[in-house]
Formats: C-alpha cells, sequence, structure tokens
C-alpha cells in the first residue's frame, strides 16, 4: 500500500478572504476622506461686500449663519424679487431669529456659549433697513457677537 493518496476530483481551491477586511477599510477611509459634508443650500443671491481689514474666524463651528438677499433666479416666481432672510435652509422672517439663535445656544456646550458669534452674509444690493431688523432681533436675542462676512481685495 502507498502511503500518500492521490486526491481525485477535488475541484478548485476555496477563495481566500483574508484581505477583505483591508480592502474594506480602505473603501471606508477613501470615503471619509473625499466626502464633504453638506452645508446650507443657498437660496438667495449673495455677492459679499469688499473690505480691505478681514479677520479670520477661527473656529467655524461656533457661527450661525444669516443669509439676506434676493432669491435665486429659479425660485423668484414663487418668493419674489425682493431681499429675503434665510436661516439653515428656508426663509423666515426677521421675528424668527430669536429661536434661531436660541437653538443655536442650546446645541453649544456651556463653557463655549460666551464664545458664538452671528454672521451675517447680506448681499451687497440687500436694504438696510432689513439689515438694522435683523440686529434688533440679535439685540433681543442677547446676541451681541456679530460678524459682517466680505471678501478681502487685498490679497
Amino acid at each position: 500500500m502507498s502511503r500518500f493518496k492521490k486526491k481525485k476530483g477535488s475541484g478548485t481551491p476555496a477563495i481566500s478572504t483574508a484581505s477583505l477586511p483591508d480592502i474594506v477599510f480602505m473603501l471606508l477611509f477613501f470615503f471619509m476622506v473625499t466626502t464633504v459634508m453638506r452645508e446650507t443650500t443657498l437660496l438667495v443671491e449673495n455677492t459679499l461686500p469688499q473690505a480691505s481689514e478681514v479677520k479670520k474666524i477661527e473656529d467655524k463651528s461656533l457661527c450661525s449663519y444669516i443669509y439676506v438677499g434676493a432669491p435665486v433666479s429659479g425660485i423668484q416666481t414663487k418668493f419674489g424679487t425682493e431681499p429675503r432672510i434665510q436661516l439653515n435652509d428656508s426663509f423666515k422672517l426677521a421675528a424668527d431669529i430669536q429661536e434661531f439663535v436660541a437653538s443655536k445656544r442650546e446645541a453649544t456646550a456651556e463653557e463655549k456659549k460666551p464664545q458664538l458669534i452671528t454672521c451675517i452674509k447680506a448681499d451687497v444690493d440687500a436694504k438696510m433697513g432689513l439689515i438694522t431688523d435683523i440686529k434688533q432681533e440679535l439685540r433681543k436675542a442677547q446676541a451681541y457677537k456679530i460678524n459682517y462676512a466680505t471678501y478681502s481685495s487685498v490679497d
């Protein structure tokens, strides 16, 4: 008798799955790096005014943005051409700003609440009366740190 037996008809060997976790983690890492988190969808035209002295905000997570401007051309038939206020992803009235600021305060850690900044991104053609109404509502909400977004004329 022979010590070694020959296997007859063993078929194809099984596929090795040892490298699958590595491939999955590479794909996960790739998509985490290349994916951009969606910010607010602009519903207003927003051409920022020019400024010569600009200071960059260090921690943008502490900013809550108020956009002011005329609705974009695709929705002007529904909302008109007058400048409007956009909070997050919808049009609001000036009276809704206090609630907007309060919700941002509630979502912020206690030690960072004094550092909260309200950033107004107003279109060049926005009426000053609307900006004044926004500022009055921010005063009522006790949001005194206000930043006016501009772009630098000196690069």
